[in-house]
């Protein structure tokens, strides 16, 4: 990753964070964008802080996401990896049958026409910019399990992540002859403020043997995947999607 540039949206804590501290400490630089700001120099202590940037925004907003591009390119010039991890779960969890219009507007707004749009941006600016290393650009979607696993308590929260797992698939059949290759990893039950709130209940099924790796899994196990597909190891490989997920997908009899 040295002299190369990521963008990790939803990188000021939880899986983000950890993923902007695994590339920086891979050498790379990067710009984090959150809804919040934030300072570089408290979450990325020591020498690190000169490699980071901070934008805060709204990746439902296609003047926000305008503006983290600008920004990057200012502060770094070049755009080499795009890591989408922004994502919200609806403020309430409310039956299917009683969900809003408005939670489905700002769950959708954020994880996949912000996911959409961003990406369409950054794979413009792939296009215009010299390549570093072996391949033009990578673009690493975070989706969920919850993109094939019902939860009818959080349904806009599914159908986000199963959208985004489609513009994978497309993303990576339009620009795999550009040299931009585009990856999915699908996060299971990690241990972060959004899942603080259902702590029991993974507990439990963690207990029941729900995981054939029986424990909640850390934004670090995420991180260490995205950084694999960042460098140059995977250049006959793109669409694909990879479960950290301690097993959960295996279907048992």
């Amino acid at each position: 990753m040295k002299n190369k540039t990521a963008i990790i949206t939803g990188g000021s804590r939880g899986i983000g964070l950890a993923v902007a501290r695994e590339l920086l400490a891979g050498g790379a630089n990067i710009t984090v964008f959150s809804t919040r700001q934030v300072d570089v120099a408290t979450l990325f202590p020591g020498a690190q802080a000169a490699s980071a940037h901070a934008v805060s925004g709204d990746l439902s907003i296609g003047a926000d996401r305008e503006c983290l591009v600008k920004e990057t390119l200012a502060h770094f010039g070049r755009i080499d990896v795009l890591v989408n991890n922004a994502g919200v779960a609806p403020a309430i969890r409310a039956d299917l049958l009683d969900m809003s219009e408005e939670s489905w507007d700002r769950v959708m707004g954020i994880n996949a026409k912000g996911t959409m749009f961003l990406t369409q941006l950054v794979a413009r600016e792939m296009l215009r910019q010299p390549i570093i290393g072996k391949k033009r650009g990578t673009i690493i979607n975070i989706t969920s399990c919850s993109s094939y696993t019902s939860s009818v308590s959080r349904g806009e929260y599914c159908v986000s992540k199963a959208g985004v797992s489609m513009l994978t698939q497309l993303y990576a059949d339009r620009l795999a002859n550009d040299g931009i290759y585009v990856h999915e990893i699908r996060p299971g039950i990690i241990s972060t403020d959004m899942t603080e709130g259902v702590r029991g209940k993974y507990d439990a099924l963690i207990g029941e043997g729900a995981f054939p790796i029986a424990r909640w899994g850390s934004p670090e196990d995420v991180a260490l995947a995205v950084a694999a597909f960042c460098g140059d190891s995977f250049l006959y490989t793109t669409g694909n999607v990879v479960d950290v997920d301690g097993g959960f997908h295996i279907r048992r009899l």
